[in-house]
């Protein structure tokens, strides 16, 4: 016989199309999942900061880690923000949930992003590297443009292939730790989705440039607030794209 109630089958990475100004909402939302518990969020982004700043003073090393440990960091945020949609108290030590739970999975997504953005990196150093040996070599005029385009075509590679990673990379948390999907399959659900709604992204990252730019005036004491709120916002695309798919 079959058991009751039977299993929901599982999430299948299919996404919703969405208009350019749902990216607007998402903030709105951010805001609002923010101010449930404001301390705990300021705490919690202290806490992120100093980790990251922590692992920017160990070369090499520690620029790997911190794409390795941003999935994990990334899966903790967007459960507490979970916790906070459905009316849940929250506590610090919740941002460490990623450590606890579908933390193999979390991990692999981080072993993605590290030697993504490790492999990228190398492959614009080449391009920068070439573009400049050749313009030395020759020594004059024509060497010079040889050298700038090589910079050129390097910053233009970085900017693509980052944001193709950043698209693979950006629901597939929420996907791990709320759907259950395997890392290989989180990854792909989510570059698509983020295709499919490519244009809303885009808005949504004008939005975040200028309020990153507001944030970082008071002594960048403002990035206390908008970290909370985008992880917020973050969430509340997740949802937007997917659970209501």
């Amino acid at each position: 016989m079959d058991q009751f109630p039977i299993p929901a089958p599982p999430h299948d990475g299919s996404s919703r199309l969405l208009g350019p100004g749902s990216a607007f909402d998402w903030f709105r939302q951010g805001w609002a999942i923010f101010t449930v518990n404001p301390a705990v969020w300021i705490a919690m982004m202290v806490i992120v900061i100093v980790i990251y700043v922590g692992l920017a003073v160990i070369p090499v090393i520690g620029y790997l880690a911190a794409y390795l440990l941003t999935p994990l960091l990334a899966a903790g945020m967007l459960l507490v923000c979970r916790k906070a949609a459905i009316g849940e108290s929250l506590e610090i030590s919740d941002l460490f949930a990623g450590f606890k739970r579908d933390t193999g999975a979390l991990m692999t997504l981080g072993v993605f992003y590290m030697l993504a953005m490790l492999l990228l990196f190398v492959l614009v150093f080449l391009f920068l590297g070439g573009g400049i040996a050749g313009g030395l070599v020759l020594a004059n005029p024509l060497g010079a443009g040889i050298a700038l385009g090589g910079i050129a075509v390097g910053g233009l590679v970085w900017l693509l292939l980052s944001l193709l990673i950043v698209m693979a990379v950006w629901f597939a948390p929420a996907l791990v730790v709320f759907n259950h999907m395997p890392p290989a399959a989180a990854l792909k659900a989510s570059f698509h989705a983020c295709l499919k709604n490519l244009v809303s992204f885009l808005v949504y990252a004008l939005l975040t440039m200028v309020l990153c730019f507001f944030a970082a005036l008071p002594l960048g004491l403002g990035f206390l607030v908008l970290g909370p709120v985008l992880a917020g916002s973050v969430y509340a695309s997740y949802r937007d794209t997917f659970i209501t798919a």
